[in-house]
C-alpha cells in the first residue's frame, strides 16, 4: 500500500470541435453513422457484468426517420432489479476498498478513451439515438461527459483533502465514505452525458450503483456502458438495467438497503419517488441521499437597454437549440414595449432562417423531438395556442410525424403572462413572448418571479448595470443558474454548475464538489494521545 499523497491535476474543459466542411473530424463522423446505421444492435441489460437477456424486447428508433430501428434492448423484470442489488451490494465489498487514486483511474482512463477512440461513437449514437446534430452531440456526449469524468476525480481528490482542525493532545481526522448501501441512478433521454454522470460520480466515490436509462436514450447509453467496461471498471460497480420506471422503482424502493437516489426527470415523476420514499421511510439502514434535477420554465428578461441583436441570437438559440428539449431552454420571454418592434423584426428573420430535418444534414439547425409522446403533448400547447384569443402564433407552428417527429420553431406572443405556455413546462420548440409596459418593470419581473413553480434558468439582459442589478435581485430565486446578457442554456463542468431550486430540484449543482459530498457519508475520529485517567474537574476540587 502506497502511503504517498496522490494529487489529481486540475483539468481544462474539453475543446470542442468543429465539424467544419472537410475536417478531419467531420469525415471521422460520418463514417461512423454510416457503420452504426448499417448494424442493428441486440442490448442486454449488464448485471455484475454478465450480460441478460430477458426477452422483454422494445426498439431504439432514429428520432428524425421513425422506421429505422437501430437496436432492440431488453427490459427487466423484478428478478433482474433483485439480481442487480445483489450484485451492487456484493461488488461494494471490493470497491470500497480499492484505494481512491485507482477508482479515479479508471474514470480518467474512460475520458481519454472518450476524447479519442470512442469520441465518434458516442456523438455517432446520441445523433442517431436522440436526433442531435452534430454540435449539440459535441458539446454533450463527448465535451461535457468528457470533463464530467476528469473534473469529477479533481473534485474527489479537493474533497479528500479537506481536514478538520487538530491539537496537541489529540489527532482529528475526517474520513469520507461511500453510502450504506446502493445507490439508484435514473436517467434522462436528453442528455448522453447526463445519462454517464448520474451514475458515474456516485460510483467514483464508492458506492456501487443500479443505473436505470430512459429508454430513448439507450441506444446511446449502452455505449457508455461498454466504454467502462473497457476502462476497467469492475463487475458490479454500476449495473446497466433498462426497464419500465414503476416495476423497478417498486423493487428498489422497497428494498433496506437502498441508500439514495440520482434522477433527472420531471417534476412529478421525482414528487412520486420522494413520496414513496417518505412511506417506506423505516425500512432503510439508514436516512436515503435524495439528489434530483427536474423541470424548468427557463426564462429570458429584456430591458429597455438591451442590445436587440443579442438578445434575439440568445432567443433562437436558447429557446431551438436540440429542438427545445434542454431542461433549461429558453421557453418564455419578456420584452419592453419599446424593443418590440425591433426584436420582433429580427426574431422573424432570423427564425426564417432555419432549417429542420435530418441531423445527418449538417446543414438542419434542428432535428426531431425524442418521440410520439413527445410530439404529441408539444402539438397540444400549439394547438392550444392556435384556438386561443388571448395568444397569436407569430412564427410556425406546423407539425409532421410522417417520416420523424418534427416540429417547427414556433413563436407564440400572449396578451396574458399567466397563459398557459408563459407558466408550464412544454419542453419542445415553443417559445412565449409577453410584451410589457416599459413603466412596468418591476411588475413583471415580479410576474416573472412568482408565475411558475420552477427554479432552474434564466438570462437577464440590458446595457445597464444599474438595471441588471434591479433584475438580479427580484430574480433572487428564480433561477439557480443566472446568465446576464447570453442564452439561459450551455452550462459548463467546472464553470457554472448545474442546478435549481424550487420545483426544478434539489440543487445539488452537478459539475462540481457540492454534487460529489451527497455521495459520502462522514466518518470523524479523534485519537487522544494523554487521555485522562481521573473522571474528576479542577472546579470540583
Amino acid at each position: 500500500m502506497s502511503n504517498a499523497r496522490f494529487k489529481a491535476r486540475k483539468p481544462e474543459n474539453e475543446v470542442v470541435l468543429s465539424y467544419e466542411k472537410d475536417s478531419a473530424e467531420r469525415i471521422s463522423l460520418k463514417a461512423k453513422l454510416s457503420e452504426l446505421k448499417q448494424q442493428q444492435l441486440e442490448i442486454p441489460l449488464i448485471i455484475g457484468g454478465k450480460e441478460i437477456y430477458t426477452g422483454n424486447i422494445q426498439k431504439c428508433v432514429v428520432p428524425h426517420n421513425k422506421n429505422h430501428v437501430l437496436a432492440t434492448y431488453h427490459m427487466a423484470g423484478e428478478k433482474e432489479v433483485k439480481a442487480a442489488i445483489e450484485a451492487a451490494l456484493e461488488a461494494k465489498k471490493e470497491w470500497v476498498k480499492m484505494p481512491w487514486h485507482h477508482r479515479a483511474s479508471i474514470f480518467l482512463k474512460a475520458a481519454e478513451l472518450l476524447a479519442g477512440p470512442w469520441r465518434m461513437t458516442l456523438n455517432a449514437a446520441t445523433m442517431l439515438g436522440q436526433s442531435k446534430t452534430a454540435y449539440q452531440a459535441e458539446i454533450d456526449s463527448a465535451c461535457e461527459l468528457i470533463d464530467f469524468l476528469r473534473f469529477n476525480v479533481y473534485f474527489m481528490s479537493e474533497i479528500y483533502n479537506e481536514q478538520i482542525i487538530s491539537t496537541n493532545e489529540s489527532w482529528n481526522r475526517i474520513e469520507y465514505r461511500p453510502l450504506e448501501g446502493f445507490v439508484f441512478a435514473v436517467t434522462p433521454f436528453n442528455f448522453t452525458a447526463i445519462g454517464g454522470n448520474l451514475s458515474i460520480a456516485p460510483a467514483l466515490m464508492g458506492n456501487t450503483v443500479l443505473w436505470k436509462p430512459a429508454g430513448t436514450s439507450i441506444y446511446s447509453n449502452y455505449f457508455i456502458m461498454k466504454l467502462l467496461q473497457e476502462a476497467g471498471l469492475p463487475d458490479g460497480v454500476i449495473n446497466f438495467v433498462p426497464g419500465a420506471g414503476n416495476l423497478i422503482g417498486n423493487v428498489v424502493f422497497n428494498n433496506e438497503c437502498f441508500g439514495g437516489i440520482h434522477f433527472t426527470g420531471s417534476t412529478e415523476v421525482f414528487n412520486s419517488m420522494w413520496k414513496i420514499i417518505g412511506e417506506n421511510i423505516d425500512k432503510y439502514k439508514s436516512y436515503p441521499r435524495i439528489v434530483g434535477e427536474t423541470g424548468g420554465k427557463d426564462f429570458v428578461f429584456a430591458h429597455k437597454d438591451a442590445d436587440v441583436n443579442r438578445l434575439v441570437t440568445a432567443l433562437i438559440r436558447g429557446a431551438f437549440e436540440y429542438q427545445g428539449q434542454k431542461c433549461s431552454a429558453a421557453s418564455r420571454a419578456y420584452i419592453p414595449e419599446s424593443l418590440w418592434p425591433a426584436v420582433k423584426y429580427k426574431l422573424m428573420g432570423e427564425a426564417a432562417t432555419i432549417r429542420v430535418g435530418d441531423v445527418e444534414d449538417f446543414t438542419n439547425f434542428m432535428g426531431a423531438v425524442i418521440d410520439k409522446n413527445s410530439f404529441d403533448r408539444i402539438k397540444g400547447y400549439i394547438d392550444y395556442a392556435h384556438n386561443s384569443h388571448e395568444a397569436e402564433i407569430i412564427f410556425g407552428g406546423n407539425c409532421d410525424d410522417s417520416a420523424g417527429y418534427f416540429i417547427e420553431p414556433t413563436i407564440i406572443v400572449a396578451q396574458n403572462p399567466y397563459f398557459k405556455t408563459m407558466t408550464e413546462e412544454i419542453f419542445g420548440p415553443v417559445l412565449t413572448i409577453y410584451v410589457y409596459a416599459d413603466d412596468k418593470l418591476e411588475e413583471t419581473l415580479r410576474i416573472c418571479n412568482e408565475s411558475t413553480p420552477y427554479g432552474l434558468t434564466g438570462s437577464i439582459f440590458s446595457q445597464n448595470r444599474r438595471a441588471l442589478v434591479e433584475m438580479e435581485n427580484m430574480l433572487d430565486y428564480a433561477a439557480g443558474n443566472l446568465y446576464i446578457n447570453d442564452k439561459p442554456t450551455g452550462a459548463v463542468v467546472g464553470q457554472q454548475p448545474f442546478g435549481g431550486g424550487r420545483a426544478s430540484g434539489t440543487n445539488d449543482k452537478a459539475g462540481s464538489k457540492l454534487n460529489l459530498l451527497r455521495w459520502v457519508s462522514p466518518r470523524v475520529i479523534k485519537e487522544t494521545f494523554d487521555p485522562s485517567d481521573n473522571y474528576k474537574y479542577a472546579f470540583m476540587e
